[in-house]
């Protein structure tokens, strides 16, 4: 007995146990669902053990967590009238009574230095005693702060512009964690929103924490927008193409439970929710529906030639089962190629993308066959899409243009490949963490802001090793940082520093009566006054406390970056570098750059090379299977050709139209490679079955194929084409574009797989018609017919 007619008795036989064990599985996995947690941090695309993750956790052991600034801004000028400059400082103290605030520094909380000759130190004073009540008592204030206390200047003001800035931190230990969240949604926005309304002042907002925690709501939200669009969509051209509210509705159910297993695994492996994993319930259905197009086609296509209903529910599993099981294999072996690179992100979406392609292909295997033996037979207005005219003209043109265009054929794929290897040429690598973010949504065009108005809100961290405890405070180490700092003033995509220099400078102000003009590092002469100054003062500013380390060896420049891809991100490194080595000798320094936003762009790159080693292996491992199924050399390389001819186009379009290669984007090509390629095994498994009907006649078989898969292939390619066409709605960037790559990607497919195969079949396999060279497959893809 064959081991698909076996399975298909068990599954006849045994279909109460069966769905039994579904919903009980069903059950199980959606008590899951509870444990799945949403990201609260960047993706890490580095493995721990990279270079770059060292030095950034260096750096945290030291300094802490770095992205634990909020900020909030406004450009109003009414600001400074009394009411309104009082409202704000009072903003500023109320955020500061929350417990997840670790302290806020506002206009009102500014305290200068002033020197006092009698003691011989450094006292602090508020830079107003009382809150202003009239309008020239806060242009004073405003004057104070704008023309004689530069430490501030691009910190907590934009002189150019007037804008001024509150800036909150965070308790470090809530960065990372669901109290953010909370923090952001039940207090910060609610606040601010009243604020707004009581005071007609827009506020901006944003920092780290907050972008973070705004994107991933962004991602909650659109979860299930595409999953009900997803269900939507593919349901509507399901039953445009079978007419039948029964097919479609066991479609959609076998789908539901494929989602909410998605839902469920996550939640047993206990992995975050990013953009990447948000993809994977809507991206079951899309592939979901095609198995239940392939089952239920046949099904139909049985009953109509003999109209009994068991043995048609037998054949389908038997003759189908195992082409399908072959597909799903190759589907998920494309994501799966992902769990051996060594990034966890990416690691995390393979497993759960591969594990939940396996099981949609089993519920689908199990429910319809099973649903369909409960139900009557199919009515003749069921089966009236087996005859549709449409689907006959377009099979009897692909057919026409094998039979009789196949030199254009190779002409316009020669085109295509040099237009497309033209195209590659130009793409551009991009890495950033707020690229791919919703353009539309009010925390970008915020993001945008605080770049123009204080050049950037992503922080790129500087930390110099002096080797020697209180190394820092040496006059010759500050004079070769402010010549670093110098360097990163000058580059338009970074903001002015932040560090120890600020509050050497300031001293220096400090000591000469506060004359903005010895803003600036002392003399070595100067340099013993003002620390015999500083020893003695009882108090320090908190702002820059974190920027030396308790032994005084390590010290921390902060800078800001703007939106940035890897390209400049890779000259402004450079020219840094540049200047580190020139002015840091490395047998007295160890100087390196770290930061949430570098190891995100590094991690880009990475991830890129990764990914072409997974694109590589997804290929490898799929032309084993096409050895392992048809045991024919010939067979693998004209297999593979119409599946990597789209891939390139998708590349050569993304060259032309500027979309870069980025980790969202580099996704496409294994994706659309494992589907893809599921069209070629049913063609290729048909070929084989109708070359060992027709004694090895290569034009008959090549024909008997295209008409018998070219339905089915046509129809799942346009379920496949506008169920990854839903991702385009997406606000996500990188989202829209790989839903939209992936649908052109797999409608190139289905027409190389509908007319360039045939064409190589027929022009180059003539060798292969020989039952020597074409040998038995280890596997039978298709049950012959005469076989029960």
């Amino acid at each position: 007995m064959n081991f698909w007619t076996h399975v298909s008795r068990i599954i006849l036989k045994g279909r109460f146990i069966i769905l039994v064990l579904i919903a009980a599985a069903t059950y199980f996995l959606a008590s899951q669902m509870q444990y799945m947690r949403f990201s609260y941090t960047e993706a890490n695309l580095l493995p721990e053990n990279h270079k770059i993750n060292i030095e950034y956790n260096h750096f945290l052991d030291l300094f802490g967590e770095e992205g634990n600034l909020i900020i909030i801004a406004t450009q109003d000028s009414t600001i400074f009238t009394p009411k309104k400059f009082n409202a704000w400082n009072s903003l500023s103290k109320k955020f500061d009574s929350f417990p997840e605030v670790d302290f806020t520094i506002a206009v009102g909380d500014i305290k200068k230095l002033k020197k006092n000759t009698e003691k011989q130190r450094f006292d602090v004073e508020p830079i107003y005693n009382k809150a202003p009540e009239t309008v020239e008592d806060v242009l004073k204030i405003k004057h104070e702060l704008f023309d004689n206390l530069p430490f501030f200047d691009n910190f907590l003001y934009n002189k150019k512009s007037g804008t001024i800035r509150t800036v909150i931190y965070l308790k470090k230990d809530i960065v990372n964690t669901a109290a953010r969240k909370d923090f952001v949604f039940n207090t910060l926005n609610p606040i601010i929103s009243q604020f707004e309304k009581e005071n007609n002042i827009d506020i901006r907002v944003s920092g780290m924490p907050y972008i973070r925690t705004m994107n991933a709501q962004n991602i909650i939200d659109e979860i299930g927008l595409f999953v009900g669009l997803a269900l939507g969509v593919t349901a509507l051209i399901f039953f445009f193409f079978f007419r039948s509210i029964r097919a479609t509705a066991i479609t959609l159910l076998v789908v539901s439970i494929g989602v909410i297993w998605a839902f469920g695994f996550i939640g047993l492996f206990r992995y975050e929710i990013t953009v990447l994993m948000a993809l994977i319930p809507p991206l079951i259905i899309v592939i979901g529906v095609p198995n239940a197009i392939f089952l239920i086609n046949k099904y139909q296509q049985e009953i109509k030639k003999h109209g009994n209903q068991a043995k048609s529910l037998q054949r389908v599993i038997t003759k189908i089962g195992n082409a399908t099981l072959m597909t799903n294999v190759t589907t998920a072996s494309g994501f799966a190629t992902f769990i051996f690179t060594k990034s966890q992100l990416l690691r995390e979406f393979g497993t759960i993308a591969s594990i939940n392609i396996l099981a949609i292909f089993i519920l689908a295997l199990l429910i319809i066959p099973i649903m369909y033996s409960f139900m009557p037979l199919p009515k003749e207005k069921h089966l009236k899409h087996l005859e549709r005219k449409w689907i006959e003209y377009i099979v009897k043109w692909m057919e026409s243009i094998v039979r009789n265009h196949r030199i254009s054929v190779y002409a316009i794929t020669l085109v295509l490949i040099i237009v497309s290897i033209i195209g590659v040429y130009k793409i551009r690598v991009s890495g950033s963490i707020i690229e791919d973010m919703p353009k539309g949504k009010q925390f970008f065009k915020d993001i945008v802001f605080f770049e123009e108005e204080f050049g950037g809100i992503m922080p790129l961290e500087i930390i110099i090793d002096t080797k020697k405890d209180k190394g820092v405070m040496k006059l010759s180490t500050l004079k070769r940082m402010n010549k670093l700092d110098e360097t990163i003033n000058e580059i338009p995509q970074l903001s002015k520093s932040i560090s120890v220099l600020n509050l050497v400078k300031y001293s220096k102000q400090a000591f000469y009566g506060g004359n903005p003009k010895y803003y600036q590092l002392p003399t070595n002469q100067e340099k013993n006054w003002i620390l015999s100054y500083t020893k003695n003062s009882s108090s320090n500013t908190n702002l820059l406390n974190n920027f030396v380390d308790s032994t005084g060896r390590y010290a921390r420049i902060t800078t800001f970056m703007k939106d940035i891809g890897t390209d400049k991100m890779e000259i402004i490194e450079n020219r840094l570098n540049q200047k580190i080595a020139k002015e840091f000798p490395k047998d007295k320094y160890n100087v390196t750059m770290t930061g949430k936003a570098l190891v995100f762009l590094k991690g880009t790159n990475y991830l890129i090379n990764n990914l072409i080693i997974s694109l590589s292996l997804a290929i490898i491992l799929i032309a084993l299977f096409m050895a392992f199924m048809f045991r024919s050399f010939r067979m693998i390389l004209i297999s593979l050709i119409p599946n990597i001819l789209p891939l390139l186009i998708t590349a050569g379009i993304m060259g032309y139209i500027g979309v870069p290669i980025k980790p969202s984007t580099i996704l496409v090509f294994s994706i659309a490679f494992g589907i893809s390629v599921d069209d070629t095994i049913h063609f290729l498994a048909k070929y084989r079955q109708e070359l060992k009907e027709n004694n090895w006649r290569i034009k008959q078989s090549v024909y008997n194929a295209l008409r018998e898969t070219g339905v089915s292939m046509f129809y799942t390619s346009i379920v496949l084409f506008f169920g990854f066409l839903v991702f385009t709605i997406s606000s996500f960037g990188g989202t829209k574009a790989l839903g939209g790559l992936v649908s052109i990607t797999l409608l190139f497919a289905m027409v190389s797989n509908l007319l360039l195969l045939p064409s190589l079949l027929l022009s180059l396999e003539k060798n292969i018609a020989n039952k020597k060279v074409f040998k038995e497959p280890t596997l039978d893809i298709l049950i012959d017919e005469d076989e029960k």
